[in-house]
């Protein structure tokens, strides 16, 4: 009976995490009306690193001699996955939909078999192809809102292209986190990513604050601050970590998938966003092209 509610619990995780990593497009597309978008990734980050840093701090000193080999590698795991994808998402928010931002997100695992393969020298089959060009399609599909017009005069809203770039620093990070092999525990490992990120986003934050836009401090900041570091930062990433102790990656790899929905939920609801044609036809090419590119191929006995 317990191992049943056990497993009951660690499937229902696939579809309670991506609540709050979704909220994640929830930030980019309202927090971004009243803090300036790098200022919220980069305050986003460095309260992640506050908050999380008297839990681990004990062990990081104790670590400090890894700390000091990994250092260059931690920074990149930084800069892509807290820098890149803090905030290209909330640059995209100014001027795209979550809807938009969710589905091409989902394209992250596609550029992952693609770097993997460059970088990596990981075979791709002809399925993969296939699923790739699926993918890709499926992407462009809604960044051109199914016009073609739009490609041909290349007259297409910026904040997908925002979101294609974030996507690709997805990929970037999540290969290199798994490629690189750590002596540093989970919690311990995502503390010097968040300040790490903080401190890539540091130079572009004070180049916003002084040529663009400068932040107010105020109910607002600290609301939407607290909410991004919370819910789509430390609330998503354990309910995740968990999840994959629980189900393995592979399976854990759907929340993505169902990242994208509750992405629509969001923009539905809460920002009045309409669900077009080609956010169905883009969002199937996307899914498609993904089990193709995700499925193994049968071995001959």
């Amino acid at each position: 009976m317990r191992t049943k509610i056990n497993n009951l619990f660690a499937l229902s995780l696939l579809f309670i995490q991506p609540i709050f990593m979704a909220s994640n497009l929830v930030v980019a597309r309202g927090g971004v009306e009243y803090v300036p978008p790098i200022s919220l990734a980069f305050w986003r980050w460095a309260l992640v690193f506050l908050i999380l840093l008297p839990f681990t701090y004990l062990s990081l000193k104790k670590n400090y001699e890894i700390m000091k080999k990994e250092y260059k590698k931690l920074f990149f795991l930084g800069a892509t996955g807290c820098g890149i994808c803090g905030a290209f998402p909330f640059l995209a928010g100014q001027t795209t939909t979550v809807t938009n931002m969710g589905i091409i997100y989902t394209s992250s695992p596609i550029f992952i078999i693609l770097i993997s393969s460059i970088f990596f020298n990981e075979k791709i089959n002809i399925t993969k192809v296939v699923g790739l060009i699926s993918c890709l399609m499926g992407v462009f599909a809604i960044i051109i809102k199914g016009d073609l017009n739009l490609l041909i005069n290349l007259n297409f809203t910026m904040g997908d292209l925002w979101m294609l770039a974030a996507a690709i620093g997805w990929a970037l990070y999540s290969i290199y986190l798994f490629y690189w092999k750590t002596k540093l525990g989970i919690f311990q490992r995502f503390t010097l990513i968040a300040f790490f990120g903080a401190v890539s986003l540091l130079p572009f934050y004070i180049s916003e604050e002084i040529y663009f836009q400068r932040t107010t401090f105020n109910k607002e900041f600290v609301v939407w601050v607290f909410f991004a570091a919370i819910s789509p930062g430390i609330i998503a990433f354990t309910l995740y970590t968990l999840a994959q102790k629980k189900l393995g990656a592979s399976l854990t790899g759907f929340t993505l998938y169902i990242f994208t929905i509750y992405g629509a939920i969001y923009g539905y609801f809460l920002f009045e966003e309409k669900l077009e044609n080609y956010h169905l036809i883009g969002t199937v090419l996307v899914f498609i092209g993904i089990y193709l590119a995700k499925k193994k191929n049968v071995k001959k006995t």
